[in-house]
């Protein structure tokens, strides 16, 4: 009795709409959105299409819910703390939205598949639950930072849109491989093309071609976050 309570309750786990969302962003890291099909999740959950129909209707369905699990996990990633840090000290704003935006960063780094579905929902289905959730997690910050309430629209709207697309184009790039690269190869193949524009028409492309070498995706994402805040400060101080 006690074998088939448990395999009760494992078959139980196994057909929740949580294992199968699970299991869904599984197929999508390893095949894409190509790759997600009602077939491939039944032999991976070793069910029947009716079970699986029973918690989802369709593969938008279950593309959206994967989609908001991802981005959930991503914007509960905490501040990074450092040695220097006040013990029991909290977070800033600027902090926090950070650690947001290197969140989504990492999650669009690890699962290929999620720009394009950000950049769907961002486009087709602004009223979904995916789009608020982010524009929520970074309009609290936005809100702690001072910024008058008459540009909490446009100061939001300028993070979300500059986080989305840079992480968006660096998985991107990243995956690009032109023509089979890898990451250096393919950055190193860039630089020199550069290097070798004209010099009339293309100074200063020329000039910094080199700092593509071996530049940090990371660092380079950070940085533009860094002066997006800068400029938030700078043209919006509080109660202004």
């Amino acid at each position: 009795m006690a074998t088939r309570t448990r395999r009760s309750q494992r078959r139980t786990e196994a057909l929740s709409r949580e294992r199968i969302v699970e299991a869904a962003v599984e197929l999508l890291d390893a095949a894409g959105e190509g790759g997600l099909t009602f077939r491939a999740l039944t032999e991976r959950l070793a069910t029947g299409p009716g079970a699986i129909y029973w918690h989802v209707e369709n593969k938008d369905e279950l593309l959206g819910a994967a989609t908001e699990t991802v981005v959930a996990a991503a914007l509960a990633v905490e501040p990074a703390r450092t040695p220097d840090s006040p013990t029991g000290a909290p977070d800033s704003p600027r902090d926090e939205i950070r650690a947001v935006a290197l969140g989504l960063f990492g999650a669009i780094d690890e699962h290929p598949w999620l720009a394009t579905q950000l950049a769907t929902h961002l486009s087709r289905s602004p009223w979904g639950s995916v789009a608020p959730r982010i524009f929520e997690s970074l309009g609290r910050r936005v809100r702690a930072l001072g910024v008058p309430e008459g540009s909490w629209f446009v100061v939001t709207s300028a993070l979300m849109h500059y986080i989305l697309g840079a992480a968006g184009q660096n998985a991107t790039n990243a995956r690009a491989g032109g023509g089979g690269l890898d990451r250096d190869e393919f950055l190193d193949a860039t630089a020199t093309a550069w290097e070798e524009l004209d010099p009339d028409d293309y100074a200063f492309t020329r000039a910094v071609a080199y700092q593509m070498r071996g530049h940090d995706d990371r660092e380079q994402f950070l940085a533009g976050i860094d002066l997006v805040l800068t400029g938030i400060a700078a043209t919006h101080p509080p109660d202004a």
